[in-house]
């Protein structure tokens, strides 16, 4: 008989699980749901000195005394690190590890690195560091030690979207959370290898922003960290619901728990071209300009005299900062900053330093540094300017769509993000073109849409759509009906070259109005 584990996240305990659990056991199979060391219904906080270990510890014995010969253990949230820490010691008795709505974790990693709200992050960090920074702990914002209080009522979506958890599910979450002992979360993970080739299946959520497409594509970036993900034994399935699946769809958990241990789920397939998709060529063949770089930016220049209107191309993201070769030289940028400069204006790219989801603000510094730069250049006409961003860049656009500059021409978004997507947490409303196109008066917005985009992301520009035809903006659509988020070096397709020729005529219209 198979037995699952199964491990909760942050602030909670065994009793998230009870749903689940009955239903597993109506299906023959064994259910323990785990209420690691201090995390009961929040009475009892946790000694002071509890931390990741602990709750490995707690796992690591449990294994040891359950006699079913087929063990899968379930993560979800933060349990996920202790499920691996306790499978990389008994790597013998694990037949599969289910990760619930999380990515896999690595060896060093502290769970910190996967909680959502960077202003939580943020204050963790400080805690590890403690009061006088000699990496001892703080008091924790549960005020009395060192744990991480958990969210008032009504504010749980912070932690993971809520989507199709009920009213009396939600109440009670936040009756019975216990506060985190902040070892748990800032301890790294230690894994010797011992637990790497025990199969795994990823569950992921798609109301929380998580799908197999976009995992799918990740995998086409060619990171070895996710070409892992294509070897044998390793599943996906998707629910559609918010990050509590096990409140929201516990019937549907359940199954998918069952077909998971029997090795069923959706396998990835490994690229045909290992090259990472946003390295492969660009879909236009575009004649080579003269390129000159200055600091973190690069100039393509056009055959002409005297000052030309330019086009500054500002990439997406979050992208690792040591992510090589950057950004300004992936030939999607390069494509169409060349394919401006050879149809007479500057082409602009540019490195900035978006990381991270709380990274937005140092970015939009960066891109206003760059956009000054170009403009004091002789050879740019400084009143014609256009910004274009792309996919996470576009968060970016919002604060010069809120108030717009006499210099600034037009507005271009391709397969933008356009308000923050769904476990991103906290985020600062300053970032929300959604928002901010309501100030852009009659400024040219040029948006290039993707037929086949993430739903999230999806969502996020007919939300702009709708916000901009409330207000009366003047928002041209370039639509890919075929096309793919980055289509311009995975879908070299007549539509695709169709689109791009269009979206840089119109902005170049545009700056010569």
């Amino acid at each position: 008989m198979t037995a699952f584990i199964l491990v909760p996240g942050t602030f909670t305990g065994g009793w998230a699980w009870e749903e689940v659990a009955s239903r597993l056991r109506a299906s023959g199979a064994g259910a323990h749901p785990v209420t690691l060391t201090g995390m009961g219904d929040g009475r009892n906080p946790a000694e002071p000195g509890t931390d990741l270990e602990t709750h490995v510890a707690d796992l690591v014995r449990l294994i040891d005394g359950v006699d079913d010969p087929e063990i899968v253990m379930v993560g979800h949230d933060y349990g996920i690190h202790p499920v691996f820490g306790a499978a990389d010691r008994r790597p013998q008795r694990i037949a599969r590890i289910v990760c619930l709505d999380v990515a896999v974790p690595g060896d060093g990693d502290p769970a910190l690195v996967s909680v959502p709200d960077q202003a939580l992050r943020d204050r963790l960090l400080q805690q590890q560091e403690g009061p006088a920074g000699d990496g001892s702990a703080g008091a924790g914002p549960a005020g009395d030690g060192p744990w991480v209080a958990p969210p008032a009522p009504g504010e749980w979506a912070r932690t993971g979207s809520t989507d199709g958890v009920p009213a009396e599910a939600l109440d009670r979450l936040a009756r019975l959370a216990a506060p985190q002992p902040l070892g748990t979360l800032v301890q790294p993970l230690r894994l010797t290898g011992a637990a790497a080739g025990i199969p795994t299946t990823g569950v992921l959520c798609t109301a929380n922003g998580a799908s197999i497409a976009m995992v799918e594509a990740l995998v086409g970036f060619g990171d070895p960290r996710f070409l892992e993900l294509t070897r044998p034994g390793v599943t996906f399935f998707e629910l559609a619901t918010g990050h509590w699946p096990m409140l929201s769809r516990p019937d549907e958990l359940a199954e998918v728990l069952i077909r998971a241990a029997a090795g069923e789920g959706h396998v990835l397939a490994a690229p045909a071209d290992r090259r990472p998709a946003h390295l492969r060529p660009f879909l236009l063949d575009v004649p080579e300009r003269p390129r000159e770089r200055t600091g973190r930016v690069d100039l393509h220049l056009p055959d002409a005299d005297g000052p030309r209107p330019a086009v500054v191309f500002v990439h997406g993201g979050p992208v690792p900062a040591e992510a090589r070769p950057t950004p300004r030289d992936w030939p999607t940028l390069v494509g169409y900053a060349q394919y401006a400069a050879g149809l007479g204006a500057v082409g602009v790219t540019l490195d900035h330093r978006l990381h991270d989801v709380a990274d937005y603000g140092q970015a939009a510094g960066d891109v206003a540094e760059a956009v000054e730069l170009v403009r004091a250049d002789p050879r740019v006409d400084g009143e014609r300017v256009a910004l274009w961003f792309f996919s996470g860049g576009g968060p970016l656009s919002a604060d010069w769509l809120a108030a717009p500059p006499p210099w600034l021409r037009c507005v271009a978004a391709t397969y933008p993000v356009l308000a923050p997507l769904p476990g991103w947490g906290r985020f600062d409303p300053r970032f929300r073109p959604v928002a901010a196109v309501r100030t852009a008066g009659r400024l040219p917005v040029v948006l290039t849409r993707v037929g086949k985009e993430d739903a999230g992301i999806a969502a996020t520009v007919e939300e702009f759509l709708a916000a901009a035809g409330d207000c009366g903006a003047d928002v041209e659509v370039v639509d890919v009906p075929n096309g793919r988020h980055g289509f311009e070096t995975i879908d070299h397709t007549e539509e695709a070259r169709r689109a791009v020729d269009r979206a840089v005529r119109s902005v170049l219209a545009h700056l010569r109005d």
